[in-house]
């Protein structure tokens, strides 16, 4: 089975150059609440990074499957393209705030 996880990874990554100061709506629970971005994709790679380590060993049925890898260059294919794409003549990016 294919995902899509990879290119979404790289959408958080580009999200994060563009809107660097945003906050996020997270659901906890039933309790909503605010997080900044920056901590919550840090958090997030950090957790791909820990996971995609835990699974460089031989392949066994503990392991999950997951692309893990595949997140984590997505993301920094993203954080890239964000890179390139913030600095383009002619491209406003704004952000409204609530």
């Amino acid at each position: 089975m294919v995902g899509a996880s990879g290119a979404i990874s790289a959408v958080l990554g580009a999200y994060l150059v563009l809107f660097p100061a945003s906050r996020i709506k997270v659901l906890f629970f039933i309790f909503p609440f605010h997080v900044p971005a920056l901590l919550f994709l840090v958090l997030w790679i950090g957790e791909q990074f820990v996971n995609g380590i835990g699974e460089l060993n031989i392949q066994t049925a503990a392991t999950s499957g997951v692309a893990w890898w595949a997140h984590i260059g997505g993301f920094v294919f993203g954080l890239l393209a964000g890179f390139f794409f913030r600095n383009k003549r002619g491209i406003r990016v704004e952000l409204e705030r609530e």
